[in-house]
C-alpha cells in the first residue's frame, strides 16, 4: 500500500509556504516570454520598447548609480513615513479627543488626499527650494493620509461598554486614552502603516521627479527624468524596475516589522495575538 503524507507534515506545510513565491515567479517568467516573443514577432524598434536582455544588460551597467538612487530615493520615503506615522498618529490622538477639532480640521487631511501632488511639488520648490527634504515634505503629504484615517478610526472604534466601565471606575481622560484607545488602534495603525509603506515610496520618486530635474541628485526618480530625456529606454525601463523591487521591499519590511511589534505589543498589553 502506498504511504499518504500526512495534511499537516512538514513537506504540505513546505508546499503550502512557497507557493505563494512560486505562482508569481511563474507568471512573471510567462510575461518575461511573451514579451521577448513579441518584439521579435512585431520587430519593435529598441527606443520603444527594449528587449528583456537589452533591459537587464542596463541594468547590470548601471547597478552603481541604481544603487545610489536605491539609498536616496529609500533614505526619503524611510524618513518620510516614519514622520507621517507620528505626525499622523499626533493628529489622530487630537481628532479621538475632541469633535470639534475633527470637525475642523479632518477636512484638510483629507485635502492633502485630494488635491494632486503635482500641484503642490512645484510651490514646495518654490518655497522650500530644490532639496532632499522637499521630497521628504512630499513623501508625508502622501503618506500621512492612511495613518491618521486608520488611527482615528481605531480610536473612536472603542465599545461603549468598556468606556462606561473605565468612567466608573473613575479613570481620567488620559487614562483612557493610554489604557484602552491607544491600544485597541495599534493594530489599526499597522494597517496605515502597510498601505502608507508603499505610498511613501510613490512620493519619494514623485518628488524626485520635480526636485532631481536639473540638480545633481541622483534618486530614482531623478534618474528616471535624465535617462528619459536622452532616450535611454532600457535604462529607463531598468530604473523602473528597480523602483518596483525598492517598493516590494519596503512594503515586505514594513510588514514583518508591524507584525512583529503587533506580537509583541499584545503580549505586553495581555491581549491575546491573532494570525
Amino acid at each position: 500500500m502506498k504511504s499518504r503524507t500526512p495534511p499537516g507534515s512538514s513537506s504540505t506545510l513546505l508546499n503550502r509556504s512557497l507557493l505563494p513565491i512560486t505562482i508569481p515567479f511563474v507568471v512573471f517568467l510567462v510575461m518575461v516570454a511573451i514579451w521577448h516573443f513579441s518584439i521579435a514577432f512585431w520587430e519593435i524598434p529598441k527606443v520603444l520598447l527594449p528587449s528583456p536582455a537589452s533591459v537587464w544588460n542596463a541594468a547590470v551597467a548601471q547597478r552603481v548609480t541604481l544603487l545610489y538612487g536605491i539609498l536616496a530615493t529609500g533614505k526619503a520615503a524611510i524618513l518620510g513615513l516614519g514622520s507621517s506615522v507620528l505626525l499622523g498618529s499626533f493628529l489622530a490622538i487630537l481628532f479621538s479627543q475632541s469633535k470639534w477639532i475633527r470637525l475642523a480640521f479632518y477636512p484638510y487631511v483629507i485635502f492633502l488626499q485630494t488635491v494632486p501632488i503635482v500641484a503642490i511639488a512645484p510651490l514646495l520648490i518654490i518655497w522650500m527650494g530644490n532639496g532632499f527634504w522637499t521630497i521628504v515634505v512630499v513623501v508625508i503629504i502622501i503618506s500621512i493620509f492612511p495613518i491618521v484615517a486608520n488611527v482615528t478610526t481605531g480610536l473612536l472604534s472603542i465599545d461603549k461598554n468598556l468606556v462606561e466601565l473605565f468612567q466608573l471606575n473613575r479613570a481620567k481622560r488620559w487614562q483612557v486614552l493610554t489604557k484602552l484607545r491607544i491600544p485597541v488602534a495599534v493594530t489599526h495603525l499597522i494597517v496605515g502603516m502597510r498601505i502608507s509603506s508603499g505610498l511613501a515610496v510613490i512620493g519619494a520618486i514623485v518628488g524626485e521627479f520635480f526636485v532631481g530635474n536639473g540638480t545633481s541628485y541622483d534618486g530614482l526618480g531623478s534618474l528616471m527624468t535624465r535617462w528619459q530625456t536622452q532616450l535611454k529606454t532600457d535604462a529607463l525601463m531598468a530604473a523602473v524596475g528597480t523602483s518596483t523591487l525598492l517598493g516590494v521591499l519596503f512594503f515586505v519590511s514594513v510588514n514583518t516589522l508591524s507584525r512583529t511589534l503587533l506580537r509583541r505589543w499584545t503580549n505586553a498589553v495581555g491581549f491575546e495575538s491573532t494570525k
